[in-house]
């Protein structure tokens, strides 16, 4: 029986970038069925959060996710350019923000073609790899979304012509998620149960072993 897991998820999220891998090799492995829901993050929707944050925290997230992602034996790098555009040396959010809505958008119209969890999984590593700069230049978006089984120019259309519909969405995702009972990415929800951070998977693993999680046939 497929087991369905909702990933609350947002591209501007390092955790959510070192998680994936995990999640992918997990529905791999495993008869879970992973919807994606893309939410947009905490800078874009509430800037002031950065403005009064204490201010040991952003050094030691820098610190945490690079010694994970090296335990991890990933690639990883502050995304140029950052998805959120802020000034770092103030903390401020910018009033437009062009990357993360176009990036955000596409993982929604991913997800609504049920490619959402190999589109996050190969734009997260675009993104945050360190691989390029520039990601959202160029043809980088274009043969992410190749490898994910996707066509970027299709995608675009949709969203043109349905914008709206992809904002909504987002909106819907973060009620869905603080309905569940967090706010942060990347959270897991089971049966209304939500598990925080790439630290949970294990947890989740073993309440979704209670409801019978078996491997998959083909499972490499």
């Amino acid at each position: 029986m497929t087991l369905n897991v909702e990933l609350y998820w947002s591209f501007r999220s390092p955790y959510s970038y070192l998680a994936t891998p995990r999640v992918c090799a997990l529905a791999r492995e495993y008869d879970i069925a992973f919807d994606v829901r893309i939410v947009l993050p905490l800078a874009v929707r509430k800037p002031e959060f950065f403005r009064d944050v204490n201010p040991l925290w952003p050094p030691y997230v820098l610190r945490d996710t690079v010694r994970l992602a090296q335990m991890l034996g990933l690639d990883y790098a502050w995304p140029d350019p950052d998805p959120i555009v802020q000034d770092f040396a103030t903390r401020t959010i910018a009033a437009e923000q062009p990357h993360i809505h176009r990036i955000s958008r596409l993982g929604v119209e991913a997800s609504r073609q049920g490619r959402g969890l190999a589109f996050i999984d190969e734009a997260s590593r675009l993104i945050w790899s360190g691989a390029v700069r520039g990601w959202n230049t160029g043809e980088h978006l274009a043969g992410a979304a190749a490898r994910a089984g996707l066509e970027l120019a299709t995608m675009e259309r949709n969203i043109a012509a349905r914008m709206p519909w992809h904002d909504a969405a987002l909106a819907a995702n973060q009620q869905a998620l603080e309905a569940a009972g967090h706010w942060g990415v990347p959270t897991f929800v089971f049966q209304g149960e939500p598990f925080f951070g790439q630290d949970r998977i294990d947890v989740l693993l073993w309440r979704l072993g209670q409801h019978g999680l078996a491997r998959r046939a083909d499972a490499p």
